[in-house]
């Protein structure tokens, strides 16, 4: 079973979506800030320019003002007399829906108190494809350090003429020169690397061999890949072999979500930092080894810090990056840095925050395997502490990261193209801010989105057996209807 469409939408590239989306996401950035009790107070021609509109769609002049304007946020605590919806008014806006989607498990949760006002057999596992990552990323928000960032290093080799890569887990690394953006924001650059390295190593022998050191992680013999996973999809964009260092994720293209990936990714990372080094000049021979014991340092680069991590790996279903978190979490609770290690090292981190994680069974921490299980209920119960309101649950400080890299509907991420305006699924544009999971016959959608009366709700639906055509327009309607009702 292929992973086709686990990355479900790819964003247009045509200038008139591109202005439309801007308008869409400033309307979102309030629309939200609001329903976690942010208010706001921005000045329209400032804010224009910084999300990148041109003044005149402001109603503002077109010259520039004589003094900068800076945004001015004024935080508010989340609002607690909103109206809360019945099961009975849940049911009547969902049941009808979910019984059209067959095989449907689900569950809506308000999180100013955990209570699940809607379910459709919760506790039933299936297969989650990339909501997994809800879990993944949880987990790297209640155990790792939000400031944590991996560093690759280049140290000296055994040899005068030679050096060691050394992979410090940073998949994001980009070949890129300054300038470029690849699909990971404020990445680290090989170019920086390899100018610190030539520095360091003026006056040495030019390099004629390249180790590349990638211990950081267990692979038991593996080949980097979990079960459940198909090796088509390397060429197919969805993975690259897991090892703690690749340049762009592995990506051919590095400005490629969906891009074509390489079966050896730190060979390749190897082979390119040799090229760079020589400029020319003889390439060196590459090979994997292990760094010298206390071997100086030539150079290092560090990747952005986790919580940024996390954000990209849900905005844009990165099963790699998702993959070296869990790897990270894993190191944290020392369990071995494998598929099975870091699977383990999530739900553990998940039941010692008190998320009940029975019946969930992981291969990987992507979603990218077919082997994986995860009941709606637990996915409900890991978002309802990120979205309750301040002060209400202790996990809620460490957990809120998690809403701000969800999807928005019509906004960006894997929800870029969902939620179109025309459709039946429209009224959820800019509302419904929430994790896709695709997979050939599984499919999922968890998030958070507010009632038109202004509650917030959690909700987790799943469903397995029915074609991506039919089972994502009927989960998005799902969540559109919890906007559409105050079901009451």
């Amino acid at each position: 079973m292929s992973g086709d469409g686990h990355r479900a939408d790819t964003p247009t590239s045509s200038a008139l979506h591109r202005w439309g989306r801007r308008l869409l996401v400033l309307g979102i950035v309030v629309v939200l800030l609001g329903g976690l009790g942010i208010g706001t107070a921005l000045t329209a021609p400032s804010l224009a320019r910084t999300v990148g509109l041109p003044v005149w769609l402001t109603g503002g002049p077109a010259a520039d003002p004589p003094e900068p304007v800076t945004p001015r946020l004024a935080l508010a605590a989340a609002p607690t007399d909103t109206p809360v919806p019945t099961s009975a008014g849940l049911a009547s806006a969902l049941d009808a829906r979910a019984a059209a989607l067959g095989d449907l498990t689900g569950a809506v949760v308000d999180p100013a108190d955990g209570r699940r006002l809607w379910e459709r057999r919760p506790s039933e596992p299936q297969v989650p494809a990339s909501v997994t990552k809800v879990l993944t990323s949880s987990a790297a928000l209640l155990r790792l350090d939000p400031t944590l960032r991996w560093t690759t290093r280049v140290v000296a080799g055994p040899t005068p003429d030679s050096v060691v890569l050394v992979g410090g887990g940073d998949p994001t690394l980009s070949s890129l020169p300054a300038g470029q953006q690849s699909v990971y924001p404020d990445a680290a650059r090989l170019d920086d690397l390899v100018a610190a390295v030539s520095a360091a190593r003026a006056g040495q022998p030019p390099v004629r061999q390249v180790y590349v050191d990638v211990s950081r992680y267990e692979n038991g013999g593996g080949n980097g890949q979990a079960a459940g996973w198909d090796p088509v999809d390397i060429a197919g964009g969805n993975f690259a072999p897991i090892v703690p260092v690749m340049l762009d994720g592995g990506r051919v293209d590095p400005t490629a979500v969906d891009g074509t990936r390489i079966a050896s990714p730190a060979s390749a990372a190897a082979t390119e930092l040799g090229a760079r080094l020589t400029r020319g000049g003889t390439a060196p021979t590459v090979a994997i080894g292990t760094a010298p014991p206390n071997a100086p340092v030539l150079g290092e680069v560090v990747s952005p810090p986790v919580t940024e991590l996390v954000r990209t790996a849900l905005q844009n279903s990165d099963n790699v990056l998702a993959e070296a978190l869990g790897r990270e979490v894993a190191r944290s609770v020392g369990e071995p840095t494998t598929f099975d290690g870091a699977a383990r090292a999530v739900t553990r981190v998940l039941d010692e925050a008190r998320i009940d994680t029975t019946g969930v069974v992981l291969a990987d921490t992507s979603g990218l395997s077919v082997n994986d299980r995860i009941p709606a209920g637990v996915l409900a119960s890991v978002l309802a502490p990120a979205a309750a309101p301040t002060g209400a649950d202790p996990r809620t400080p460490l957990l809120r990261p998690l809403l701000d890299g969800l999807p928005v509907a019509g906004g960006g991420g894997t929800l870029a193209e969902r939620y179109t305006p025309g459709t039946a699924t429209s009224d959820g544009r800019g509302w419904v801010r929430a994790k896709t999971g695709t997979l050939t016959a599984a499919n999922a959608l968890a998030g958070v989105v507010s009632t038109e009366d202004g509650r917030t709700l959690v909700f987790a639906f799943m469903s397995n057996g029915a074609d991506p055509g039919t089972a994502r327009p009927g989960l998005d309607g799902l969540a559109a209807a919890l906007h559409d009702c105050g079901c009451r």
